[in-house]
C-alpha cells in the first residue's frame, strides 16, 4: 500500500528552515501503515530536504555556510530573460542550494514508528522565498 500526504508551508522568508519530523511522524500514524518506509520529498526546485540535528546554531551555520558558497551576488546565466516565464529567472541561489542540500530523505518504519536515529531531524529547507510549499510525504508498506 502507497499513500501519499501533502503537508503544506508557508515560508515567510528568503532564506528559511523548518524542522518537520513532527509532521512527518503524525502523517506515519495517522496512514495505518506498520511496516514499510517513509520517503519525504520537496516539491520545488528551490527548495530542500534534508536530515541533520535540529539545533538553532546548526541552522545558522548551514545557512552562512551555503551564502558563502553560493553567493547573492555571482554572475549567474540564470538571471536573464526566460522565454517559456515571461520575467526575468533571478533565483540562481535558490536553484544552487536545493542541488546541495538534496530533495528527499527516506526513513525506514517499524511498529508504525518512524526510524531514525536520536539526534536525527528532517528539516525542509526554503532557499527563495516567501512562497506556499508542498511536501509529499510518501508512506509505503504493509498495515
Amino acid at each position: 500500500m502507497i499513500k501519499i500526504i501533502p503537508l503544506e508551508i508557508m515560508t515567510d522568508k528568503y532564506n528559511q528552515y523548518f524542522i518537520i519530523t513532527k509532521e512527518v511522524k503524525e502523517a506515519i500514524a495517522a496512514s495505518g501503515i506498520r511496516e514499510g518506509m517513509v520517503t519525504v520529498e520537496t516539491k520545488h526546485t528551490t527548495t530542500g530536504i534534508t536530515v541533520n540535528e535540529s539545533l538553532e546554531c546548526l541552522q545558522s551555520d548551514v545557512d552562512v555556510f551555503l551564502k558563502k558558497l553560493i553567493p547573492e551576488d555571482a554572475p549567474y546565466s540564470h538571471c536573464h530573460m526566460l522565454q517559456d516565464y515571461g520575467s526575468t529567472g533571478g533565483n540562481p541561489t535558490g536553484h544552487l542550494k536545493a542541488l546541495l542540500i538534496g530533495n528527499h530523505c527516506h526513513f525506514p518504519i517499524v511498529d508504525g514508528k518512524m526510524i531514525a536515529g536520536s539526534a536525527q531531524d528532517i528539516w525542509f529547507c526554503e532557499f527563495d522565498g516567501p512562497s506556499q510549499r508542498t511536501i509529499n510525504i510518501i508512506i509505503e508498506g504493509t498495515e
